[in-house]
């Protein structure tokens, strides 16, 4: 009989009913899940247990046990990372084989690796977005102290958020986390990114999924550029003239749409007046993610609960200029959720609505109706907006979904670079 050691979060006992005493690579197709994925060095496998899927990757016990380490040590400093669940070491098989430890790793549910990003209907600037998308990832990383050593667009997942891309980090097995980094250990970590990313860009190019006539080295190179105006804004001290005192609350506000909480603010004064300096920290959720939960008990991104507040405040006030009485934020709350949020998204069919969250969903149709009354010169109002989204975007949207039909493997890919 083979042997292991299973250590894991919560109760999900499901994971003893797998093949924990065969290689990966031999786990039937049965109990495996069709999952959008990119390349990996190792063996990777999805798994669906009780209702949840799983990423499973097989590597040596002591990478295994350093990722999981790591992956629960960046997601307490509250960095966008998926949520490693437990482990299996010390593996035997029942022939007396020795095998690699495994690694779990919860499934970011509509998530899509970068390739997937490019086929089907992309969002416009696609490159710009992930790219900005990645370079917000990389500071919130910084900040926390976590040397990533392998930074590129396959060890990372998105999600779309509000129009823009928020990124995740899946692979931590080459990291390091310490209390604060240097410069130079950022400046290598951006080093490395970018001559990855090129990498990746070129084999979009040779599939044909990226312009030929894109400059894939330019493009890698304004990760650096990107990353440099996110870290400066945040690091850098402010100089608040006599009297322009209201601006240090503007920065606040600024740095809370970035995504960022401020942990201390120390102000020095000088005769020029009074020198800010934060201390940012990564806070998930974020300022508008909170005030939107408040409000309506939606769990959504930054920028989709940003959009949501924004929709909202809108609502509240046409309905106080139409009865000229102040509206309790709970009440316009209650009442939006009822006539705009849900009663939007009921006339979207059913077999469609899933392809996106809801809030996603929501701000792509409001986004939709704008520019098609942009464009007639009216509103087009709701229902006629409604369908021509449905139309004309969401049936050609993929299904990013994970498929619970039991299947082959999805296909693995070889490292570009290793």
């Amino acid at each position: 009989m083979g042997s292991f050691r299973l250590t894991a979060l919560g109760s999900n006992t499901a994971v003893l009913e797998l093949p924990l005493t065969l290689p990966l690579l031999e786990w039937p197709d049965e109990i495996l899940v069709d999952v959008p994925r990119g390349m990996s060095r190792h063996v990777v496998r999805f798994v669906e247990l009780t209702g949840e899927v799983f990423a499973v990757k097989e590597a040596t016990d002591r990478y295994v046990l350093r990722e999981h380490h790591l992956l629960r040590a960046i997601a307490e400093r509250s960095v966008p990372v998926v949520e490693a669940f437990g482990t299996v070491v010390e593996r035997v098989a029942d022939d007396g084989e020795t095998l690699g430890g495994l690694l779990f790793t919860r499934h970011l549910q509509f998530s899509q690796p970068y390739r997937s990003l490019f086929t089907g209907r992309g969002l416009p600037e696609l490159r710009n977005r992930l790219l900005d998308a990645l370079a917000a990832l990389f500071v919130q990383l910084h900040l926390a102290g976590f040397y990533w050593g392998d930074c590129s667009l396959s060890n990372t997942l998105f999600r779309r958020d509000a129009g823009a891309l928020a990124a995740y980090l899946v692979d931590a097995e080459t990291g390091e986390l310490h209390d604060k980094l240097s410069p130079g250990q950022r400046r290598h970590d951006l080093d490395i990114a970018t001559e990855n990313i090129a990498g990746e860009m070129f084999d979009l190019q040779a599939a044909g999924l990226l312009d030929p006539n894109v400059d894939v080295i330019a493009q890698a190179q304004t990760l650096s550029e990107r990353y440099d105006g996110l870290w400066d804004e945040l690091t850098h001290d402010v100089l608040v003239p006599p009297g322009e005192n209201y601006r240090i609350n503007a920065q606040l506000r600024r740095l809370n749409k970035l995504g960022f909480d401020i942990g201390e603010l120390s102000v020095r004064t000088e005769p020029e007046g009074l020198r800010l300096r934060f201390d940012p920290q990564v806070v998930e959720p974020g300022h508008h993610q909170r005030r939107l939960f408040a409000l309506t008990g939606l769990r959504v991104q930054e920028n989709q609960a940003r959009a949501l507040l924004s929709d909202l405040a809108r609502f509240k006030a046409k309905w106080e200029s139409g009865t000229g009485i102040t509206v309790d934020d709970a009440a316009a709350a209650r009442r939006w959720m009822n006539e705009k949020f849900y009663g939007t998204l009921s006339l979207v069919p059913p077999e469609l609505r899933v392809k996106l969250p809801d809030a996603e969903l929501y701000h792509e149709i409001n986004e939709h109706r704008w520019l098609q009354s942009e464009a007639q010169g009216y509103d087009v109002g709701r229902s006629a907006a409604v369908a021509s989204y449905v139309g004309t975007v969401l049936q050609d949207l993929p299904d990013t979904r994970v498929d619970f039909s039991q299947g082959p493997p999805t296909q693995e890919f070889t490292p570009i670079f290793d």
